[in-house]
Order: C-alpha cells, then structure tokens, then sequence
C-alpha cells in the first residue's frame, strides 16, 4: 500500500487530481445542507456573519500567508529557469515567452469587448490572463510517454512566463493605498536580502527568517502580501561555492545550491497541501439562484470565452507570427497542432485567476455576487478548457512513442 501511495504521489497528474477532489469537495459543501459548516470553516474563527470584514480568518491565512509560499516556489522556479533551464538562453526563451505574451493580451481584450458596457466588470480583465500550472502539466501527465519532452518543457516555460506576467499585474493593477513607512522596510529588507546573496550566505532558515520580515512589511504596504514569496525566490542564491570539507579531487562536485534545496523541501508541501487548500477556501461557490442564464452573463462569459477561446488564439497567433518573422522556432521534435493542442490546454486558468478574482472583486463594497460570478466563469472555462485540450492533444499526438534507435 504505501509503495502504491508513493507511485500516486510521484506521479505528474496526482497534483491535478488533487485540485480538482478539493475544489469539488467545496463545491458539493457550498451547495449543500453543508454550506454553513464550510463557510464557518473558512471564515473561522471570525464566523460566516464577518465575510470579509476581518482579515484574521482562515481564508486570509491561506490566501495571503500559505499561497506566499506557493509564490516563493515560483519565484525559485523562474530564476532556476533563466540561469539554468529552459529560459537560458534567448533562443530557448523567445517561443514560449512570445506564446505566453499572446496567451495574456488576446483574453484581456475578449473579456474587455465583452464587459465593456459595464464598467463594474473592468477591474477583472486580468482574469483571464493566467495558466493553472498544476492543472495543465496534469492533464498533459494523463497521456503518458506519447507526450515529447520538448512540448512539455515548452507548456512549463510558457506557464512559468505566464506566472511571471500575472505576478506583474498583480503588483502594478492591484495594489492600492500605499504606505510609504512599509515600503521603506520593504526596501531595507531587500536591502539585506541581496546583501546576503552577494555575501554566499549559505543557510537557508536565515533567508526564510528575512523573508518572515519581508513578507510583514509588504502586507502592511498595501501591496500584496504573497509578492514577498516572490522577491525571497529571486534573491536566494541558485549556486554557493562547494561545501567546506568536499573532496576537491571529485570529478562531479557540484556547487551547494540553497535555492534548489528549498524548492525541492517545499514543493511537495505546495502541490499536495498548499494548492488543494486554496482550492477548498476558494472554490466553494454557492449556486443557489442561479440559473443557465447567469453563465451567459457578461462577467462570467467574459472570463470563460477568454479563457477557452483567447487563450489559445492568442498563444496561436503570436507562435505563428514570431516562426513566419523569423523571431523564433518550433521546438525540435514538435509540430504546430501539437504546439495547438497545448494552447488549449493553457486555457485552465484556476489557481492564478482565482487568486487575481479574489484581488478584483474581493474588496469591500464590491457586490459578493461578483466574485461569485467570477469563480463561476473560471471553473466553467476551465473545465471546457481541460477537456477540449485532453482530446485536442489526444488526435495531435502519435498513438505510441517511437522506439529508440538500435545499432
């Protein structure tokens, strides 16, 4: 049994699964006799009765404190990919940075053509802008070795892009009431981070303890919280000098690298506890009084349109342009349909856009039924987007992985 539990938990889709059974467990709570106990949940200890009014809620523990832990794996994630990965070099960066470039600007404007006679929708835009990094590998992971390594680095380097642009949105578009006292001890913070780096500090509970710091003084800045996890990511050296007492004379010593040692410790506690409680605390949407029509209306529909039709048109379009300019070309071993299939699987857009749903309409005096009506077309859109990708990549790719040559 616990071989068995380790081969799921190894597995590349066992994260996936596990956002989708959380988010389903919350919405069979949300529409349910259980509704109060989850809203009691998540709320706790300031009761469903408080909503928002009160940040000291679990919800506010997961939202703005768990998921900056999820934003420092990111954060380690990109620098590991631009020193190291697949974002090196430019020639490596340029097609999935061009695709994820397309894959932000199409779904802003559909969703802004969309809800441009209601102006209460306009903060959303960005919505739609974001790839679920878990979801979209896991459902890729469904299709086993018929899937070629280099489609799936350029899905992940498109995502981490994606990331990336969605983290830049949320600092310039979402931010409001600055204080410039806690900006200053953001600065000074920095300030010793990147001392530290360029010191080769190599213990890494002193770099999580400034992060501690770090993380305080940019909630009390107005700017959000979890953009902390993000600068800690960055600062955290990728390569120290060997350590002290290694054998000089070893062919294959390796530099100790404190930013891989921390995203491997925590990655497993992002993608198999971090994520599924996000998606508990947030996907909870109650459907009592909607009707089939409330898909149709302008905020929802905005969302679920660019997320399954802009997504991939956008990612499509710009692939295209940038390969016929000359700017970039296709992945060695991956044809253009494959590279079409894969765009309508970044069309899941979960964890990120309801994180930046939560930013747009979750502030106070913002009618609830926005929020709702916003989860509601990322949930939608991305099940279509999930299923439609599933099936996309399914008649892209061969039947089998070709066997390797024999001489």
């Amino acid at each position: 049994m616990s071989s068995l539990i380790h081969r799921w938990l190894n597995h590349e889709a066992s994260g996936g699964v596990l956002l989708i059974l959380a988010a389903l467990i919350a919405l069979i709570m949300a529409n349910t006799p259980a509704q109060a106990a989850y809203e009691a949940l998540i709320y706790f200890p300031q009761g469903a009765s408080a909503g928002h009014a009160s940040p000291l809620t679990l919800l506010f523990l997961i939202n703005d404190g768990l998921m900056a832990i999820f934003f420092l794996m990111i954060g380690l994630e990109v620098k590991r990919e631009l020193m190291e990965g697949a974002l090196a070099s430019r020639s490596q960066a340029a097609f999935p940075a061009i695709a994820a470039l397309g894959g932000m600007i199409a779904p802003a404007i559909i969703y802004t053509l969309i809800n441009w006679n209601t102006p209460a929708n306009h903060a959303g835009w960005a919505i739609p802008t974001a790839t679920d990094i878990a979801f979209a590998v896991g459902v890729m992971a469904l299709l086993g070795k018929r899937v070629p390594a280099s489609l799936k680095a350029f899905l992940l380097a498109l995502a981490i892009i994606d990331d990336l642009g969605a983290i830049v949105i949320i600092a310039v578009f979402y931010n409001h009431d600055l204080s410039l006292i806690a900006l200053a001890g953001v600065a000074a913070t920095i300030a010793v981070l990147v001392m530290m780096n360029r010191s080769n500090v190599r213990h890494i509970g002193l770099y999580l303890l400034a992060g501690a710091v770090l993380w305080g003084c940019v909630l009390l800045s107005g700017i959000h919280a979890t953009l902390a996890g993000v600068i800690l990511g960055a600062l955290i050296p990728l390569r120290l000098p060997s350590r002290p007492g290694a054998s000089a004379s070893a062919p294959h010593t390796q530099a100790y690298s404190p930013a891989l040692v921390l995203e491997h410790y925590i990655q497993p506690w992002v993608v198999y506890l971090i994520l599924p409680l996000f998606a508990f605390a947030n996907a909870g949407v109650g459907l009592h009084g909607l009707t089939p029509a409330s898909l149709l209306s302008v905020l929802p529909a905005g969302i679920a349109v660019g997320l399954v039709l802009g997504k991939p048109l956008g990612i499509l379009l710009f692939c295209f342009a940038s390969i016929r300019l000359g700017l970039a070309r296709l992945p060695d071993g991956v044809v253009f349909n494959q590279i079409a299939a894969a765009a309508v699987l970044c069309g899941i857009g979960f964890t990120m856009s309801i994180f930046i749903a939560g930013l747009a309409f979750g502030a106070p005096g913002v009618s609830p039924d926005s929020i709702t009506y916003a989860k509601l077309g990322i949930l939608s859109g991305s099940v279509v987007a999930a299923i439609l990708g599933y099936i996309s990549l399914r008649l892209a790719l061969p039947m089998h992985k070709p066997a390797p040559a024999r001489f």
